[in-house]
């Protein structure tokens, strides 16, 4: 197998923000004043290592505060390391926050279309998808409306067809969706587990370690911006369980 994520030495800060003087302080000492530096910085990923390689389905678990989200959406491109390196070979689809590239003035089939070029598709492969998609999303009646006018569950609906519509071959996902009323879910999930076990390369991050024992091969342990432990698992999750319960 060949390697389609490489992160080595990978640091990722942000400033820490404190409490601005108050405006009347300020004025009245105005005199005094001269603005300060600050050089103080949040780690939020303290130089990480690590690999997946391609079809791997990569778990990452830990608690709040972690550096998990902040992980993704440095392997996603929408933040850059602080130093380090980060490589992905591949396209990245991510589910995560569903519908961000949704326009609302535009109808569901004409969004359809936009996140699909948005997620790596030609217009022309996604309008061959487009039926596909929009019996999948089960809003056939709505679809010629502008999603503006789209409910949560609808809304949410739509972007997740599209996304798993789209021949992904790097999923990035931030807990198993729960996407529409229950039925939907399933049938989500039914769509979406399949397609991580068919070899689609995944990074799933989650605090439902059943569910992460269950589809990843591999976990990493992150705390506090370290990893703490890298493995089968059925490993980590044990490693992770007896630190937490200790």
């Amino acid at each position: 197998m060949s390697k389609i994520i490489e992160v080595k030495h990978l640091i990722k800060k942000f400033p820490m923000i404190k409490n601005q003087r108050a405006f009347k302080e300020m004025v009245v000492n105005l005199h005094r004043f001269s603005p300060k530096k600050n050089n103080e910085h949040f780690i939020a990923l303290n130089s990480i290592n690590f690999s997946v390689e391609k079809g791997e389905c990569l778990g990452i678990i830990g608690k709040n505060g972690a550096g998990k989200s902040t992980l993704l959406s440095l392997l996603l491109g929408t933040s850059y390391p602080t130093e380090g390196e980060l490589k992905v070979y591949g396209k990245r689809t991510p589910l995560l926050e569903l519908g961000a590239g949704f326009h609302p003035d535009l109808t569901g089939r004409e969004n359809i279309v936009l996140n699909g070029v948005l997620l790596g598709l030609t217009k022309k492969e996604v309008l061959a998808r487009q039926e596909e998609i929009i019996q999948f999303s089960e809003i056939s009646e709505f679809i010629d409306m502008p999603v503006r006018t789209y409910s949560a569950g609808m809304y949410m609906r739509l972007a997740f067809s599209v996304a798993i519509c789209t021949d992904p071959e790097i999923l990035l996902i931030d807990e198993i969706l729960a996407v529409g009323d229950e039925s939907f879910q399933k049938k989500s999930q039914g769509a979406l587990i399949p397609l991580i076990k068919s070899g689609v390369t995944t990074v799933f991050v989650s605090h439902n370690l059943e569910e992460v024992k269950k589809i990843c091969n591999r976990a990493l342990w992150l705390d506090h911006g370290n990893i703490m432990a890298e493995g089968s698992a059925p490993e980590v999750i044990s490693q992770y369980l007896h630190k937490i319960n200790q």
